[in-house]
């Protein structure tokens, strides 16, 4: 029995479950830094996989530097949900109104805001109407982490963590977002629009900018190809921030499961059993492609090509295939329904990617301090950040409140400790 919850509120439920300690025999937790999940791994809530996992040969195989995610004070309590290292959520941007209004791939941060600029303003979808937008906020720190070079707010530099609230790339980012929102080039009420919202606006050919995996975006084009045959989201390989070319690397997995310790152990092992299927080959294909000559056909050069059948029996990476896992370095290049000329491109970019990507180097790694006061760091953080791209408030309180976090011991201690656990990780 499966319990499918939507990715709007998934955190909120998730940690409800935790709360209530009526967990499911499986369960899959979207963060490793979740506080709740840590407090309840060391007072022994989830079965300790290490001793099991190695006599699953596909689960076996996931890179260990993943596995290693998934140890909390040495003990496997968690299985990373595997996924490639590279194509993670970054801007896509549509190819076809790039060419329409004769401009180039945006390779900076202004060519970007000039490609906004032109869709909002020149018409691209030729309708006569002033209807389309620049950028449907989709990812929207990702601006931010270009002008920081930097995926996440903690960055490595010369060995050591710096904080990239307290640089002065982030400022320039926020002003950069607030000229695009007083310029009318995002939507009004971006800080409330849901993930699935800002997603419908791509699918009904409203923005020419918008966020996804290299391989996710493909929803957005199939989708707006039934209003518009030439619609095209290309997904940027990188752009060219203060700090150089930026791209994200993903951490190779997404979320983490855990097995409750009511589970008997004869169930355990049922269970890693089951999920060892769905690493295979065979698992993995069946959960993403389902059932050949029912749900696709293969084509003279082995592409596989979906049915419709697929699409009503809910087939595809998206649903099962983010149960069964198994490590692809092109998963996030290839999609159900997908053309098998926008898969080759896919992996190219992601290819190209490989060589310019950078990671969340804070994986895996912990401060107490930020579990217990971490998040409400970063929801001030965020809102205030909202308030002035909005011009509710002025840059200089963004200036004003980083002179303060510099002065917060216990903000600054988060900074050391993760210096700290990095450093005792090196060792």
């Amino acid at each position: 029995n499966i319990m499918w919850t939507s990715p709007n509120n998934y955190a909120d439920k998730q940690n409800v479950i935790l709360a209530s300690g009526d967990l499911p025999d499986l369960m899959k937790v979207s963060e490793l830094t979740n506080s709740l999940m840590n407090q309840m791994a060391n007072q022994g809530a989830f079965w300790d996989l290490g001793p099991y996992i190695k006599n699953y040969k596909n689960l076996s195989e996931y890179p260990k530097s993943v596995m290693e995610y998934g140890k909390i004070n040495g003990k496997q309590y968690l299985l990373p949900s595997v996924r490639p290292l590279e194509g993670a959520g970054f801007f896509a941007i549509r190819r076809d109104w790039i060419d329409k209004l004769n401009l180039k791939m945006p390779e900076t941060m202004d060519d970007l805001y000039a490609a906004m600029d032109a869709f909002t303003n020149k018409d691209p979808d030729g309708n006569g109407k002033k209807d389309t937008l620049g950028w449907n906020t989709r990812n929207l720190w990702q601006a931010l982490n270009v002008f920081n070079a930097s995926t996440g707010k903690y960055k490595l530099d010369n060995g050591k963590f710096a904080d990239v609230d307290l640089e002065p790339e982030t400022k320039l980012g926020l002003q950069w977002l607030n000229k695009a929102y007083t310029a009318k080039l995002i939507p009004e009420d971006f800080s409330v629009i849901k993930s699935t919202q800002a997603e419908d606006m791509a699918k009904a050919g409203k923005v020419g900018l918008s966020g996804d995996t290299v391989e996710g975006i493909w929803r957005s084009t199939e989708q707006a190809k039934k209003l518009d045959p030439k619609a095209d989201f290309e997904p940027l390989v990188s752009l060219k921030g203060p700090k150089g070319a930026y791209a994200p690397r993903a951490p190779g997995f997404g979320g983490v499961y855990m097995v409750s310790k009511k589970v008997p152990e004869a169930k355990l092992k049922k269970i890693l059993e089951l999920m060892d299927f769905g690493a295979s080959e065979e698992g993995f294909d069946l959960a993403c492609y389902g059932i050949k000559g029912i749900h696709y056909n293969v084509d003279s050069s082995g592409f596989k090509i979906t049915t419709e059948q697929a699409m009503k029996d809910n087939i595809s990476q998206s649903s099962y295939g983010k149960i069964f896992e198994r490590y692809d370095k092109y998963l996030w290049a290839i999609r159900v329904g997908m053309p098998k000329d926008v898969f080759e491109r896919n992996k190219k970019i992601i290819d190209q990617r490989e060589k310019v990507s950078i990671p969340d180097n804070t994986i895996g790694l912990l401060s107490k301090t930020n579990l217990e006061v971490g998040a409400d760091y970063s929801k001030k953080s965020d809102d205030l950040k909202i308030k002035v791209i909005m011009g509710i408030e002025p840059i200089t309180a963004w200036d004003k409140y980083v002179e303060g976090l510099k002065a917060d011991a216990k903000y600054m201690s988060i900074l050391k400790e993760f210096n700290d656990a990095y450093q005792a990780k090196k060792k």
